[in-house]
């Protein structure tokens, strides 16, 4: 099939139906959202619509990457999102994907659905900066183990997206291609460090990405920007061939515009990795299918202390309001108590930045930012400082730390002894200005190495448990707020499964940011910080 210019937005909703016949409609679009065209409007479906259409043979995996691409020529410029777009790549791997579906063979729902990847994940042929200077021509000769089974599915990979240097932060603001802007607001972040992914997925450049999440990097953008965001159960997705960031926390996670392409999403990444000594052999399972099982008889936990506190008032009031709705949803709701993080947790974060940087920041230090510089100058002296008394400096904390690690991911389920899931906020706080996020980590002596009292996700990275944030609410301004929901571990199925019914009884999901050609850019405020 070929693109058609004499498409109308009449025709192009009727195919959108047809091929989603039973599915929930086409997400609405704010006024005047994206430039005019159908191409332009095949860039809006989901990853489930999409991959129904492309079966029928209504489109082509080549019309869906063009539409992608598109919106990203018109609209990076203003979201940043992007630090490399894979275009002739992108075009070339469509193509074939279509020469095989005119021959009947289909390699599943992925099959020609245009992806983007976090710039830490490498890519054979196409650089991965690690959104540093220090990588900016770092080309890897061999795929992430997570990029092949995404190409082995189907998927269209796309473009490179931005991210906190190093993934070290939350904002996205410290990086050397310039901060992500958030489409709902372009003076605000759009959290971090996997700001980039989720600033394309809700833009409407990707059908999803991405990211990657060492103490909430994959929910706190999705929170920010309104999109899923799932942290799977560590290891179930290899971390092999990606840049890391503290290696025992790190993990690798789909970012999508709903919670039924979250799972197709994850479907297409999972798999073991002999390699990665921190993936796991799991039966192999159908998240599309356990995402629709029934959450009648689901017991829901609310771990009330220490997340509700300090929280920002619009998002304590639309938490709650969601935290009703589940109510109505699911069997019972009652509160309850998670764990602590642990005592040694400073411990890892610290050793294992030193483990990777060092080395580099030895022959490249000018090459990192300011922020970097900073934290690991710090986590090397608290290292190496011989005088010190604190035991968490001390190469025994760190295997301290990993024991009490193991212990609390061996008996973290415990804590779900009485309820199936927990439901929380994602921030406590809302979207800082990238001004204000520059302005903090410029002046702070030791910027912190995750989010505290601001997040609510570090926790759940330590526990090495499953969770998502979905899209729960707007502030008066117009900025998106996110609900947590976590479960034991390889509870992916069943989390999915209640941010799905939630998606059907809410229509937060739905909304866009209201993006035009004309939507001026507001400046940043930034210094020489290297």
């Amino acid at each position: 099939m070929t693109e058609r210019e004499d498409w109308t937005r009449r025709d192009f909703v009727r195919v959108t139906a047809n091929a989603a016949a039973g599915a929930a409609a086409l997400p609405a679009l704010a006024a005047d959202a994206s430039p005019a065209g159908p191409s332009q409007e095949l860039a809006m479906l989901t990853i489930a619509q999409a991959s129904r259409m492309i079966r029928a043979r209504e489109i082509s995996s080549t019309e869906l990457t063009r539409a992608c691409l598109a919106r990203a020529e018109a609209y990076n410029p203003k979201v940043n999102a992007f630090i490399t777009i894979m275009h002739d790549e992108a075009l070339q791997q469509a193509r074939q994907l279509d020469l095989e579906a005119n021959r009947g063979n289909f390699r599943g729902p992925l099959h020609g659905i245009p992806i983007a990847l976090k710039d830490n994940i490498d890519t054979a042929g196409t650089r991965t900066t690690g959104g540093s200077l220090v990588f900016e021509e770092n080309v890897p000769e061999e795929d992430a183990f997570v990029v092949r089974r995404l190409k082995a599915s189907g998927a269209v990979i796309m473009a490179k997206a931005g991210l906190q240097e190093f993934a070290m932060g939350g904002t996205n603001v410290s990086t050397y291609f310039l901060p992500v802007r958030n489409p709902w607001a372009l003076d605000r972040t759009s959290g971090g460090s996997s700001g980039g992914s989720a600033a394309a997925v809700i833009a409407d450049m990707a059908l999803g990405a991405l990211g990657t999440d060492t103490g909430g990097s994959v929910r706190m953008p999705a929170a920010y920007c309104s999109i899923v965001g799932l942290k799977p159960t560590y290891g179930l997705v290899s971390i092999g061939g990606i840049i890391p960031r503290t290696y025992s926390l790190d993990h690798c996670g789909p970012m999508t515009k709903t919670a039924e392409d979250c799972a197709l999403l994850l479907s297409g990444m999972v798999g073991y990795d002999k390699h990665d000594v921190a993936s796991i052999e799991h039966p192999p399972q159908d998240y599309a299918a356990a995402a629709r099982q029934s959450v009648g008889s689901l017991r829901l936990g609310i771990p009330r202390e220490p997340f509700f506190d300090f929280l920002d008032d619009e998002i304590a009031v639309a938490v709650e309001e969601a935290i009703d709705v589940l109510g109505g949803l699911a069997g019972s709701v009652g509160e309850m108590r998670l764990p602590p993080q642990g005592r040694y947790s400073r411990s890892y974060l610290s050793g294992e930045i030193e483990a990777f940087h060092w080395e580099w920041y030895r022959r490249s230090a000018s090459r990192y930012s300011l922020n970097q510089r900073r934290t690991i100058e710090a986590v090397h002296r608290r290292l190496n400082d011989v005088a010190t008394t604190q035991c968490s400096t001390k190469v025994v904390d760190y295997i301290n730390a990993q024991w009490e690690l193991q212990r609390m991911r061996k008996t973290i389920d415990d804590a779900f002894a009485n309820h199936d899931l927990v439901v929380l906020p994602t921030w406590r706080v809302m979207q800082p200005t990238i001004n204000e996020a520059l302005e903090r980590e410029e002046t702070e002596d030791e910027p912190p190495l995750e989010p505290s009292v601001t997040s609510n996700c570090a926790p759940f990275n330590s526990f090495g448990i499953p969770a998502v944030s979905v899209p729960c609410g707007f502030s008066t301004d117009g900025l998106p707020i996110g609900l947590m929901i976590a479960g034991p571990r390889y509870s992916e199925g069943r989390i999915l499964a209640l941010a799905s019914a939630y998606e059907q009884a809410t229509d937060w999901h739905r909304r866009r940011p209201a993006l035009t050609p004309d939507t001026p850019v507001p400046p940043i405020e930034r210094r020489d910080r290297r």
